[in-house]
């Protein structure tokens, strides 16, 4: 069967080739009106008297169409039906339309400038003077085109594009290209711009903006003008954006041995943005804390996520636009190399920030929270409508994804990696691919027969783990009996078909001299491998640098052999830290006592390293949230928690130094995050934060007394030991602050209160229209996020105002009822029957995989928390004892 079977689809009796739009924006009614001019070419099959496109929220005034090379008359549509569900026009002809033909149609239609972020939307903003202002922009992927003008809304339907703005003279506007010319209209009030042509690509990538705005501009030494536009007065804070623009696309260019195929860059920060950043070509739109960086108060972590957005985006403008997936069942094809290519420009252009191992603790670990779930889904998941696949922009497309593409490079080497993809480039620039080809490539390029091997990575649901069942341990060699099986995060019991499942896993090992060579790949459920050591006592690691998405259950001898490892730390920082992850998740999961996991802990007492702080602050993040709902535990083990973070306050201390590199400054931002959690209450931790705080009143552009990457963290403290005074004082800060990176700092702390009262208004706050319709679901993270009383009140803050809130998210993406719903729900076994109940009397189908994860993840946590009760760990003892 073809995988295009059951896809719902326009026919393909007619295909367009070029549109020509011309758009009026009205800024103050919230309208646009426009012109499409389609060039269309028929095949030989009947068509009948009708013409279909995609559209939505458009109204027509008229259409008609000529036949190119015919007698010039123009044929005018007799009905124009608006199918609103299916979002499809068809427009009905008194004739037959022409076969194998090209026809010219001219289609006059308005629309709505809407405040939902999707399709041609508008911002609101305050300019340097204070006032507010209005701009418009456009967010097309994945469906939205077709709000913006009629249309073959399909990735496969590719077609050359050339735009025309009517704008108010005083207004900037520009599209994926540069202009053709810009004429100012009788009466000198409004200007008419045309932008040159656009490469034949999908509608998705299309784009236009309007509005005021700053630039800086430089251009990369392979000869592209980058330009990055900013709010007007901020010119300055685009330059660290733009610095990374032109390195990374010169990197690109030479990585992919295809040049940038556009005359120019721009990238533009847009004041309300649902996402992130979206890679229109040649035109990246961006979420304002995405792009600004001001150079003066800007954090690590801020700098470190500009970076690997705009290097995400630009990955894109050759992998997903250049060549772009057939459908989006093949998603991951953009996404997921996306999210490795990030890493890989992000480490070109900053070596020190040791990206590769940040991926072990970020994009994999995510990816592997997610995929351990029975909700999850396999990397390429069906789509038939198309509407399905806002439900898998998610961890699976983009960590899961990126995961695989690193596994592959880890395998193929990086040269026949680079050559396979420079050859897939080759041959399918500017057209559509699936999988397969991307395999077809690397099987050309290393001789490796890729599609089997990856076939079990991407077509099936969920990873393996991999157990040691047997060790011989010689003089200079060690044997380990392996055998893989499915992960479940909660360790559920597998049926007999669950339990035939298997992937191709490379086994990649290293010792204290480093990683072996030879992979060997176990496509069987067991296998034997033999591994050389350096002396009798010598470590091995199973999945050395963590380049295989799996969990790795070790047995207790090797775990003691790998203590010297760690203390030594000759054991590199990303396996230190996957040796604590996946113990933690063996806990979850049954598989290992928690008593081990503890005691495992305790050889981390001399760790600095932020990459295995990552992999420890978020066991103990997961170990606080369920324990929780039990007083004593909870005591017990925050006083353990305390006892950890104290030592790495001692030795990272709070005061900056000159030799601070990126991860210690990481590192020190983490540490006050978790002194935020476990020890907000010691009385030096309070007068540290106190003092700082006070001074941060006083001016807050000290920087010293407050940099950015503890401002989070300081604003809790200082909210957990105090009381209206200090929550006004830190709500103040968001109409004060001269950012948004800055106002972050409030919506994620103002939560953490103690007062009830205040936490409800806090959430009140979040819905009040106060807070921009991108930022409104972070209040309501940090309220669930500070106790466990927080979590109740938060989830009935969304039961009582479900409504109000599906009223402000509208037609937006889903993505943002997804954030509200995972920012209100957690807790116990009965409260995840409580939501599963309220979400089948109050259904929301476009979230509906991530409620079924959401109640799943809870359930899970549940399970968990009841081992931990029955263990050793319900004993004070136990605690003294650690």
């Amino acid at each position: 069967m073809s995988k295009a079977t059951g896809r719902v689809l326009l026919p393909s009796t007619i295909t367009p080739t070029h549109y020509s739009l011309h758009i009026t924006p009205n800024l103050t009614a919230y309208t646009f009106t426009g012109i499409a001019t389609i060039t269309l070419e028929t095949t030989k099959d009947n068509v009948g008297n009708t013409i279909a496109m995609h559209s939505k929220e458009l109204c027509y005034a008229n259409a008609s169409y000529v036949v190119q090379g015919g007698s010039g008359d123009a044929r005018e549509a007799i009905e124009i039906r608006d199918n609103k569900k299916e979002t499809v026009v068809t427009f009905v002809f008194g004739e037959d339309v022409p076969i194998d033909s090209v026809l010219i149609m001219t289609i006059e239609y308005s629309g709505f400038l809407n405040n939902q972020m999707a399709g041609f939307y508008r911002s609101s903003y305050t300019n340097i003077h204070g006032e507010k202002k209005i701009m418009a922009s456009t967010q097309f992927e994945s469906l939205d085109a077709r709000r913006a003008f009629p249309c073959w809304d399909e990735p496969a339907r590719k077609a050359t594009f050339s735009i025309t703005l009517t704008v108010p003279k005083h207004l900037d506007a520009f599209s994926n290209m540069p202009e053709l010319s810009n004429k100012t209209l009788p009466g000198g009030k409004m200007k008419e711009i045309t932008f040159l042509n656009t490469p034949i690509m999908s509608t998705y990538l299309l784009a236009f903006c309007v509005g005021e705005f700053d630039y800086v501009q430089a251009q990369s030494s392979h000869g592209v003008l980058v330009r990055v536009y900013t709010p007007p007065g901020k010119s300055e804070t685009g330059l660290f954006a733009l610095d990374c623009a032109t390195k990374s696309l010169d990197a690109y260019d030479d990585f992919f041995g295809i040049q940038y195929p556009l005359p120019k860059l721009d990238m533009v920060a847009i004041p309300e943005f649902a996402a992130g950043a979206m890679e229109n070509w040649g035109l990246v739109t961006y979420r304002e804390v995405d792009l600004l960086i001001d150079p003066a108060k800007a954090s690590s972590n801020q700098k470190q996520r500009v970076c690997t957005v705009v290097t995400h985006e630009l990955a894109h403008q050759w992998f997903g636009n250049l060549v772009t997936m057939t459908w989006w069942d093949d998603l991951w094809l953009n996404e997921g190399f996306a999210s490795w290519a990030e890493n890989w420009a992000a480490d070109v252009l900053f070596p020190e920030w040791s990206m590769w191992d940040q991926f072990t603790t970020g994009h994999l670990s995510a990816a592997m929270r997610l995929d351990a779930l029975k909700s999850s889904h396999p990397i390429q998941v069906p789509i038939f409508h198309a509407e399905e696949v806002e439900e898998v922009f998610d961890a699976i497309s983009y960590c899961k994804g990126g995961s695989v593409v690193k596994m592959i490079r880890a395998v193929l080497g990086i040269k026949a990696f680079q050559s396979g993809l420079g050859a897939y480039m080759k041959k399918h620039a500017y057209g559509n691919t699936e999988t397969y080809d991307l395999w077809k490539a690397w099987e050309e390029s290393s001789g490796l027969p890729v599609q089997e091997m990856m076939a079990s990575w991407t077509e099936q649901m969920g990873f393996p783990i991999v157990t040691v069942t047997g060790e011989k341990w010689e003089e200079n060699k060690v044997t380990l009996e392996l055998e893989q099986s499915w992960f479940l995060s909660d360790g559920s019991e597998l049926t007999s078909q669950e339990k035939e499942k298997k992937w191709c896993i490379p086994i990649i090992t290293c010792t204290a001299e480093g990683t072996q060579q030879d992979v060997t790949f176990m496509r069987e459920k067991t296998a034997t491998v033999t591994i050389p050591l350096p002396s009798k006592d010598g470590w091995v690691k199973l999945n050395a640098g963590q380049d295989v998405p799996m969990r790795v259950k070790l047995t207790l001898d090797m775990i003691e052999r790998l203590g010297a490892g760690i203390k030594a730390k000759t054991l590199p920082a990303p396996d230190r830290a996957a040796l604590l992850t996946d113990s933690y998740a063996l806990v979850k999961a049954g598989a290992m006592e928690p008593e081990a996991l503890i005691k495992l802990l305790s050889n981390y007492s001399d760790e600095d390293s932020y990459i295995v702080w990552s992999g420890i602050a978020d066991i103990l993040g997961g170990l606080d949230s369920v324990l929780g709902d039990d007083e004593a535990m909870s005591a017990s083990f925050k006083q353990f928690a305390k006892k950890i973070v104290i030592g790495l306050n001692d030795k990272v201390g709070w005061e900056a130094k000159d030799t601070d590199g990126h991860l210690t400054v990481l590192l020190r931002g983490m540490m006050i995050g978790l002194l935020s959690n476990f020890c907000y209450d010691d009385k030096n931790v309070s007068a540290e934060a106190s003092s700082r705080f006070a001074a941060f009143l006083a001016d807050h552009n000290d920087m010293k007394s407050l940099p950015s990457d503890m401002r989070t963290s300081v604003f809790k403290i200082v909210l957990k030991n105090g009381g209206v005074a200090e929550y006004d004082q830190v709500k103040a800060y968001f109409d004060q602050a001269s950012d948004n990176a800055e106002r972050k700092h409030v919506l994620a702390a103002l939560g953490n209160s103690p007062d009830p009262k205040l936490k409800l208004k806090t959430l009140e706050w979040s819905i009040s229209g106060d807070i921009k319709l991108q930022d409104f679901f972070y209040p309501l993270g940090s309220v669930r996020g500070s106790s466990t009383e927080g979590r109740t009140i938060a989830w009935s803050f969304l039961k009582d105002n479900l409504q109000k809130i599906k009223a402000m998210v509208g037609k937006a993406s889903p993505s943002l009822m997804d954030a509200v719903i995972v920012s209100c729900a957690g807790g116990s076994d009965e409260k995840a029957d409580e939501i599963e109940a309220f979400f089948n009397t109050n259904p929301q189908p476009k979230s509906a995989r991530k409620i079924q994860q959401t109640l799943e993840n809870m359930r899970s946590n549940a399970k968990f928390f009841k081992s931990l009760k029955a263990s050793e760990l319900s004993k004070p003892d136990f605690w003294s004892s650690v």
